[in-house]
């Protein structure tokens, strides 16, 4: 069977389940993937032909997409800010709206004249996206990342490594710290938001896949981990430290008042490109 052929039988069978833009895209993804093959290159070369054992790799792929198993999981990586990572169902897929969150921070240190190291930690990092994309882009920093999960921190420790960064991993509750042992310039957190009450709002293929400890709090405590953040940072974030979250787009407004009633100064909160309430910025 040629590519080509093959391309219109995949996208037929997944254009029900994902329409046929994301469908297309799907193929192009694991084309580039599995064989470093681009879209121009099947224009330019229609008669290449899939062999019986490629054939079956993509029947297979074919089959958990239609489980609505996320394609960065059945690929293993995704990207980020410019970076690749290794996803797995141990941690989070990298969002849109976080790459929005770690380009406000570079932008607003690229903005300021430092002469000492910027020390930041990174709060539930997941893959290390957040704590990855920082080292990488401010070189004059040291980074620290904290994570509940070993098997979360395994994979950012793989991800710190071939991305060339040097973190300092930390395997912890945050919910059970008392202190994080260092002054740190920029504390950040993309913590659980999502309350039970919007899993019905979450997509089949992230709430079938996705780790819940990283996505849910509880619909009756819903910033628990802001708040335990937000105390921790008043004793070890420095005076004129920064802190960064992303949010819950529908708490914005209680976020702000947190942020306020604990004694947090300059409350930014910004919007992502959709216009939803999703990060907030704050300084002691």
């Amino acid at each position: 069977m040629t590519i080509k052929q093959y391309r219109d039988q995949f996208i037929q069978e997944l254009t029900p389940i994902y329409g046929m833009e994301e469908a297309d895209s799907f193929f192009y993804l694991i084309l580039d993937a599995k064989h470093q093959l681009k879209r121009v290159d099947l224009a330019l070369q229609p008669n290449l032909v899939f062999s019986i054992t490629e054939l079956e790799t993509w029947n297979l792929i074919l089959d958990q997409l239609k489980k609505e198993i996320p394609i960065q999981y059945l690929l293993g990586t995704t990207h980020f800010y410019g970076l690749e990572f290794e996803v797995n169902p141990n941690v989070l897929i990298p969002r849109p709206e976080t790459e929005e969150l770690v380009d406000w921070i570079i932008e607003s240190q690229n903005s300021e004249v430092r002469t000492q190291k910027l020390k930041i930690l990174d709060i539930g990092t997941g893959s290390g996206c957040i704590a990855i994309s920082l080292a990488k882009n401010l070189p004059n920093s040291e980074v620290f990342a904290l994570d509940v999960s070993e098997h979360a921190l395994a994979t950012a420790q793989r991800n710190a490594e071939s991305n060339q960064v040097a973190i300092q991993f930390i395997h912890q509750s945050i919910l059970e710290t008392e202190d994080l042992r260092h002054q740190f310039d920029i504390i950040v957190s993309n913590p659980p938001y999502v309350r039970d009450l919007e899993k019905q709002e979450i997509k089949k293929n992230v709430l079938d896949n996705e780790p819940h400890l990283a996505l849910f709090v509880t619909d009756n405590d819903a910033l628990l981990f802001y708040r335990k953040i937000v105390q921790l940072a008043q004793k070890n974030l420095s005076l004129t430290g920064q802190l960064y979250f992303e949010i819950n787009q529908y708490l914005g407004q209680e976020m702000v008042a947190l942020l306020k009633e604990m004694n947090f100064q300059n409350t930014e909160l910004r919007k992502d490109v959709y216009g939803n309430d999703r990060m907030t910025k704050s300084t002691r």
